[in-house]
């Protein structure tokens, strides 16, 4: 018995080990439900062009994938009814206040029934963010599963994809250090 002593070197390291392994798995299960989930998209790390898109803005504006050329760029398709999209508008507002100088940050919006419903969504969450009406060919091209979805793009290329929730750091996370 080792009632009350702490136990020795191999039992401190037996343990250290154990909930070594604990994580490792963790990660790996995690790491394989992101590739099951984000297995439909695009291609990332460059491998991917950007596809063809010509649509307009909230303003009027007519965006095109060449519009997008002159700096790295997170593309990000939403719908106004969306639950998580709703969750996360607040992430996408700060990401925008403390990054949008380097990453420009541009808003699709797809399932949507009136431009006047995505006003609201925009004014709702307080976005002063390009928000381009998409369509479905344009969700059909980008291979959009599900709300949100986003692309990070530079150079006419997709460096990075991801689908689901995500907060200002993982967008930071996947513009910045992945991109690279």
């Amino acid at each position: 018995m080792n009632r009350g002593r702490s136990p020795g070197p191999a039992g401190r390291w037996k343990r250290l080990f154990l909930v070594g392994m604990e994580f490792l798995l963790v990660v790996t299960i995690i790491y394989s439900v992101h590739l099951w989930r984000t297995r439909d998209l695009l291609p990332d790390r460059g491998l991917a062009a950007v596809p063809t898109f010509d649509l307009v803005d909230l303003q009027g504006e007519r965006w095109t994938e060449a519009s997008l050329s002159d700096r790295t760029t997170v593309l990000y398709f939403f719908s106004p009814g969306c639950g998580v999209c709703n969750a996360s508008a607040h992430q996408l507002r700060w990401f925008h206040r403390w990054f949008g100088d380097d990453i420009r940050l541009v808003l699709v919006v797809l399932d949507w029934s009136s431009v006047a419903e995505v006003q609201s969504y925009v004014e709702r969450h307080d976005l002063d963010l390009p928000v381009l009406m998409g369509d479905i060919p344009v969700a059909r091209r980008f291979r959009v599963p599900g709300y949100p979805t986003y692309y990070v793009i530079s150079d006419h290329r997709i460096l990075r994809r991801d689908f689901g929730y995500t907060t200002v750091v993982g967008l930071w996370w996947r513009s910045v250090l992945w991109a690279t």
